[in-house]
């Protein structure tokens, strides 16, 4: 699943909560119906209540993702994300005491396996054997499981949207119950995380193997991606593929996924947010008796690693028997840097949608382009991001005329800036589609949760659209003569064999 920008919801949380008779007292307004708290172990938890029907939405928020992996270990996030719905010692299986020493000889098997295979002159025989073995012992343990039984326990209970994501900085969970079901989320959802069982995660990672074959292996784009960012990054593990590499994934034991969960699943690496038509002090109270024993644990451990400077730009090309595809990012900045919002609006300007001027130029007015687009903040936007743009060629159309039409009207906004006109109409569109798209309460408690993340204070999100609206066109031609220079760029090119999209 995509996750939702923290700069992608500041207008629209914004706008959803603006009083109709007057607009001067938003945020007032909006703390009104806020209730904050952090349990004694550190668990942030905010409640919005919002009585628009009878149902809430509910999100568990961890600040890990792809960038905090340990080396040799990328996907593991992800995989993690996986096994949280694999159910607890009372949910999803049959007999849990009969059921546990069977995923122990599982694991034990597998790495068993895993060493002889990457041992050095490794015994075919043995390796077939010990697969046998592992395989034996799956089948096993398989017979104790119940299928589903978490998500159908929450079916029968009314809940929808069940799901989760994992990007490079963070993992949520959530999904949507009627109101007098919220003590059933507290206990389903403090139970997964007090009391996770790596049920079936052998096979759990042969279903992310699969994602990743399609979404990557499969796909030209995805290899391109996960090329660009390897050459983009140098040092930051922005460069590595949230799914994880292939090795990576076949490697990691539940041994791993365990040291993984005790390490960033802590309660004060965690936000509970709820949004919905809930009573704040029962919230409090299921908080406390559900969550209040979840062990406080150490610090999750600070991503220390910072990426150097880049001293020019870096390309590649990769020959295929596909369509072209033109991409490049500049070395921006993260999320909570002054220049933030001033490259939000940029990449509106220049990248975003049918008025954007990249659009108009390559696509409208000299048909280079089928598609050409951008935006800012990929991977992340926690640490040092890019600011990116990229372009599907026409036929016939070489990649050479795409670069140079786009350097070019990323050179008129460098040395002629941008309008007021563009300006406002970026603002303006940027409210109109976010309120569209985040007027569900699933999306008010996942953007309280980001912000509270990302910035220490989920009130961020008035603080960053009062920074946006009070930029001047002279704020974006900064940043863009800032940022926008090709000694920070990273190309990256999908070259047809010919070298022309015939």
């Amino acid at each position: 699943m995509t996750q939702i920008s923290m700069k992608h919801v500041i207008l629209a949380i914004a706008i959803l909560w603006i009083p109709r008779s007057t607009s001067a007292q938003n945020l007032a307004e909006f703390e009104k119906n806020v209730t904050q708290f952090t349990l004694e172990n550190g668990l942030t938890v905010i409640i919005l209540k919002r009585d628009v029907a009878p149902v809430a939405s509910f999100v568990t928020y961890v600040g890990v993702g792809g960038a905090n992996e340990p080396v040799g270990q990328t996907g593991i996030a992800h995989i993690f994300e996986h096994m949280a719905f694999k159910g607890t010692t009372t949910i999803g299986t049959s007999d849990w005491e009969k059921e546990k020493p069977l995923l122990e000889a599982v694991n034990t098997s597998y790495k068993a396996w895993l060493r002889e295979k990457n041992r050095p002159y490794a015994d075919t025989a043995s390796v077939r054997r010990l697969w046998i073995a592992f395989k034996a012992a799956e089948e096993q343990a398989k017979t104790y499981v119940v299928n589903n039984e978490f998500s159908q326990i929450i079916d029968r209970a009314g809940g929808v949207g069940l799901n989760a994501f994992t990007s490079s900085d963070e993992t949520g969970y959530f999904y949507s119950l009627p109101q007098n079901k919220a003590e059933l989320w507290f206990t389903l959802e403090a139970a997964r995380f007090k009391d996770p069982v790596f049920r079936e995660f052998y096979v759990e990672k042969d279903v992310v193997k699969e994602e990743r074959r399609m979404r990557t292996d499969s796909n030209p784009i995805g290899r391109l991606i996960e090329e660009f960012l390897a050459v983009a990054y140098s040092a930051h593990p922005y460069k590595n593929p949230v799914i994880g590499w292939p090795s990576d994934i076949e490697a990691v034991t539940m041994d791993d996924a365990l040291a993984f969960y005790s390490r960033f699943y802590v309660p004060s690496n965690m936000i509970v947010s709820i949004a919905g038509d809930v009573d704040p002090a029962r919230m409090r109270a299921f908080a406390q008796t559900y969550f209040g024993d979840l062990p406080k644990g150490e610090p999750a451990p600070a991503l220390m690693v910072k990426e150097p400077p880049q001293r020019g730009e870096r390309r590649f090309v990769i020959e295929e028997e596909s369509q072209p595809f033109f991409i490049s990012g500049y070395r921006s900045v993260e999320a909570t840097h002054p220049d933030a919002p001033a490259l939000e609006i940029l990449s509106d300007i220049l990248s975003s949608g049918r008025t954007s001027r990249l659009y108009k130029r390559l696509v409208e007015q000299d048909k280079l382009a089928l598609e050409a687009a951008g935006f800012y903040g990929f991977p992340g936007t926690k640490y040092q991001t890019l600011f990116v743009a990229y372009a599907v060629p026409n036929q016939g159309v070489s990649i050479d005329s795409i670069e140079t039409a786009m350097e070019e009207e990323l050179e008129r906004v460098r040395s002629q800036g941008v309008t007021q006109e563009e300006l406002s109409r970026s603002i303006t569109q940027r409210r109109a589609n976010l309120i569209r798209s985040l007027s569900s309460n699933n999306g008010l408690a996942l953007s309280l949760a980001q912000n509270q993340s990302t910035y220490g204070d989920w009130r961020a999100l008035f603080r960053n659209l009062n920074a946006m609206t009070e930029l001047t066109p002279a704020d974006i031609q900064r940043v863009a003569q800032t940022y926008l220079v090709k000694s920070q760029r990273t190309v990256g090119i999908i070259q047809t064999s010919g070298g022309i999209n015939d």
